[in-house]
């Protein structure tokens, strides 16, 4: 029995598929005819239910995956093949804070509430106010937009948040904001950035190579799938090939200056006098 709020994932004998949330009392319009929700909720997942016109539908729980490629988009979103690496490689997990810029459609956001969890937050920064809502409409949609805080505002001004434990710049420009990273984050936290060219990466570079970043990191995530069918086994003619550099550094705080050796009072220690010429130290005259 599936509960009310739940999300659910109905895929027709074509593979269309269907994102929604069960609501009691509800329905599914299809070109396959009426899907009604309650039938759905007593079907459970993993089950078939049938519209009033007979065709099956298979109803599951939907996964990040599902989630992230049903996201409502006017941009670009991220490919789900960058954010496995990227969640890793900036250590996100139940409890993180995570602070992100630009939000665009939402679907980096979606992931990354998906992984902190509850007890975690994600404040992501998007300044044009159409892509700010269509987000939130996004994260509603699946039920996550209770762990996120959205700014709509322009990074230019700085982050208004602090103490964040990775952050995350999907921008044009990157670089010129790498001096307002230091107050959003503590020290030894990884950063990532997404670009699409070579150049673009080497303008980042320079500018992380003058701040205090430490673990550079370059790479480009290419996916090859395979038909699966094993008697002619054997790559699919397409690829999703290059979609983006994704670049990493961890932020390093500026060392201290080496302490002075003074004495409690804040003086300075005296010097101590030099040894007697020919002495080696106290017990000199008793050694061989």
């Amino acid at each position: 029995m599936i509960e009310p709020g739940q999300l659910i994932l109905l895929i027709s004998h074509k593979g269309k598929r269907y994102l929604r949330k069960l609501e009691a009392g509800g329905e599914v319009h299809t070109h396959d005819g009426k899907l009604l929700m309650d039938e759905v909720a007593e079907a459970g997942y993993g089950q078939y239910v049938k519209t009033h016109l007979g065709k099956a539908y298979l109803v599951l729980k939907p996964t990040l995956h599902d989630l992230i490629k049903g996201v409502k988009r006017q941009t670009q979103i991220m490919y789900p093949k960058e954010i496995g690496y990227l969640m890793m490689k900036l250590g996100i997990g139940p409890g993180s804070t995570v602070i992100e810029s630009g939000t665009g459609s939402g679907g980096l956001t979606t992931a990354l509430a998906w992984f902190v969890g509850d007890t975690g937050k994600v404040i992501t920064y998007e300044r044009r106010a159409d892509f700010y809502k269509l987000a939130g409409k996004n994260l509603e949609r699946v039920g996550l937009a209770h762990r996120v805080e959205q700014v709509n505002q322009n990074i230019e001004e700085g982050f208004l948040h602090s103490g964040a434990d990775a952050l995350f710049l999907d921008v044009r420009t990157p670089w010129e904001y790498l001096h307002s990273i230091p107050q959003a984050v503590i020290p030894g936290a990884m950063c990532g950035f997404l670009l699409p060219t070579v150049n673009q990466v080497s303008d980042l570079l320079r500018g992380l190579e003058d701040g205090p970043f430490a673990d550079l990191e370059v790479l480009e995530i290419l996916v090859r799938r395979w038909k699966p069918v094993a008697d002619r086994l054997r790559p699919d003619d397409r690829m999703v090939a290059h979609t983006g550099f994704l670049v990493f550094a961890r932020y390093m705080e500026e060392p201290a200056a080496p302490a002075r050796l003074d004495d409690e009072d804040g003086e300075d220690r005296e010097e101590l006098p030099d040894a007697p010429e020919g002495a080696d130290g106290p017990d000199a005259d008793n050694m061989d």
